[in-house]
């Protein structure tokens, strides 16, 4: 199985022009270490972790796991962030494409998640990736739920 950072340099070659920085390499592995024991990735990508084009030093990881979405940030100087975002929790995704780059709006019930500067050509995949995702995430989590009832 690929790392995470294999998966996301693999996106960067399909997708050229999404603003990254120096620190991938580091996001990408706080994913792996952040995963359960029988918990893979199955798509990841990086991007600025922020609502504004302007912000252009804000990298993160984006992955899609067969249990969860995990959002990883490992900062220069004070530690790290990891958000997991379970089943339960998703609402949706948007994608919105500019002039030169895109944003990613996914949102939970509790908060939402941006990632801006994406390249355009990848927001499509983005979309197609994360929509089925959740999609049979959900339908995975409610299917257990009704048999647990």
């Amino acid at each position: 199985m690929a790392s995470t950072y294999e998966l996301v340099q693999d996106f960067n070659r399909r997708n050229k022009g999404t603003v990254r920085w120096f620190r991938t390499r580091k996001h990408a592995d706080l994913v792996d270490r952040s995963l359960n024991p029988n918990e893979k990735v199955l798509f990841a990508f990086v991007g600025q972790y922020d609502d504004s084009h302007g912000t252009l030093f804000d990298t993160a990881v984006l992955a899609l796991t067969n249990d969860r979405v995990i959002v990883a940030q490992d900062r220069l100087i004070l530690g790290y962030k990891v958000i997991s975002i379970t089943p339960d929790m998703f609402n949706d995704i948007s994608i919105d494409a500019g002039l030169i780059w895109g944003f990613v709006t996914i949102d939970t019930i509790k908060e939402k998640i941006y990632f801006s500067n994406m390249s355009k050509k990848g927001l499509l995949e983005i979309k197609k990736m994360i929509s089925s995702y959740m999609l049979e995430a959900k339908k995975k989590f409610y299917s257990q739920k009704n048999e647990n009832s």
